[in-house]
């Protein structure tokens, strides 16, 4: 680590960044293994259909877009040590129920089959709005305001680790018998998530709720929040750019079909090819902290987009299983440059009484994209066909950065250092 710049690595000297950063970690790759497995389950256990693999993401996006409404008004309010608590809480006891779903002894659960899934997934929309909108904001509360975007560079890289892990070990152990057992993949789960717990119970600052001048109520409080985000052009066009990458560029989501369609491969290779993105966007966060996209964070954050769909175009051709890889490894490494510097936008720009709404807002506009850019892929997968599906989502999501960047010429020209 010697080649990462040392002010990069200042901020790990304060001991409750060092506990979030392994909360993160911990968390992300329970959730990461929890929906590869759930992805893997119904995929190979109930129905080989794209289409219903894009509507899990349905299943997710809409309790959860509905959810953030609300969500950051609550954020600013309340402990967000309290609330990201009862999130991993509540998180955990969703994995006992799919841990009990996977034994065939469990008849009353194992019988619903395909609805204890989409159901736990469902509550899982709700509990992530939460989580989602807490996690930034109380990040913001632990580190000086000099070390947000180290600090946002070491957080996507937690988050990339776990989510390279995640994939990896969901693929290996649901895959490792001819039955396709999910039941050891939950149980490790609970074990991830309890040990989140223990880290977060260790982090003594509470996250305390910010000071309001008046009280509002949820309504007028999230039109601040819309408010602020829309007459801030820069933090509405990093937020757009996200969103469009994500909703168009959800090729992810398509993996184990294109695993066992295009590559004639089983759920053993899912894992490595469904973590490659992880795998691009913890490399380019080392590189990041070395380099960070500070003074041309706006030509840093329009090229990355772009490169993120020529990459998704590049897998849809791609007709070898190193191949494939290695450009879904590329559309993460470029994909976590645009995470960083939106993440530097928002702390930097976003008022400290704004925080969880602007961070709920962002989660709306790019977390449901997630899910949403799922259900467009299994659509368009069904209607189009796989590899062009996935062609039209990489060439899309090009057209938004030249759209975007049409309508704000001065994005190119964002400096980070000059919002420090």
């Amino acid at each position: 680590m010697a080649f990462i710049q040392t002010d990069s690595l200042q901020v790990f000297k304060i001991k409750e960044f060092r506990l979030f950063i392994l909360v993160r970690l911990f968390l992300t790759l329970a959730i990461q293994m929890q929906f590869s497995t759930i992805y893997l389950q119904i995929y190979y256990e109930y129905s080989k259909d794209e289409l219903i693999l894009g509507l899990i993401g349905l299943a997710e996006a809409i309790p959860f877009i509905a959810t953030s409404f609300f969500s950051g008004h609550y954020v600013d309010l309340f402990s967000k040590k309290k609330i990201i608590l009862l999130s991993t809480m509540l998180l955990m006891l969703g994995a006992v129920f799919l841990f009990l779903n996977a034994q065939a002894t469990i008849h009353l659960l194992h019988s619903a089959g395909i609805g204890v899934l989409f159901s736990i997934v469902f509550l899982f929309g709700i509990i992530r709005a939460f989580l989602g909108a807490t996690t930034n904001p109380y990040l913001s509360q632990l580190v000086p305001r000099k070390d947000y975007t180290h600090s946002a560079t070491w957080n996507s890289t937690a988050w990339h680790t776990g989510a390279i892990l995640g994939p990896v070990l969901a693929g290996l152990i649901y895959g490792h018998n001819n039955s396709y057992n999910a039941q050891w993949c939950h149980f490790i789960e609970i074990v991830l998530f309890l040990i989140s717990l223990i880290l977060i119970i260790r982090i003594n600052n509470p996250g305390a709720a910010e000071h309001r001048e008046k009280r509002e109520s949820v309504f007028e409080s999230m039109k601040v929040g819309l408010n602020f985000v829309f007459k801030t052009k820069m933090v509405l066009s990093a937020i757009s750019l996200d969103l469009f990458a994500v909703l168009f560029g959800g090729a992810v989501v398509l993996i184990p079909a294109f695993t066992d369609k295009i590559l004639h491969l089983g759920p053993e290779a899912y894992g490595l090819l469904r973590t490659a993105p992880a795998i691009g966007a913890v490399v380019s966060a080392f590189i990041m902290a070395a380099y960070p996209p500070a003074k041309k964070a706006g030509i840093a954050l329009i090229w990355s987009v772009i490169a993120f769909g020529i990459f998704t175009i590049l897998f849809g051709l791609s007709k070898s299983y190193w191949m494939a890889c290695a450009m879904l490894f590329f559309t993460g490494a470029f994909d976590n440059v645009s995470v960083v510097v939106r993440h530097s936008i928002l702390q930097l720009m976003t008022p400290n009484n704004m925080r969880g709404r602007v961070s709920a807002i962002n989660n709306i506009f790019v977390g449901s994209s997630n899910e949403i850019g799922a259900f467009e892929s299994g659509v368009t997968a069904k209607f189009m066909g796989l590899i062009p599906s996935i062609i039209f989502g990489g060439g899309m999501t090009i057209l938004v950065v030249l759209g975007i960047h049409k309508i704000n010429p001065k994005l190119k020209e964002l400096d980070i250092n000059e919002l420090s």
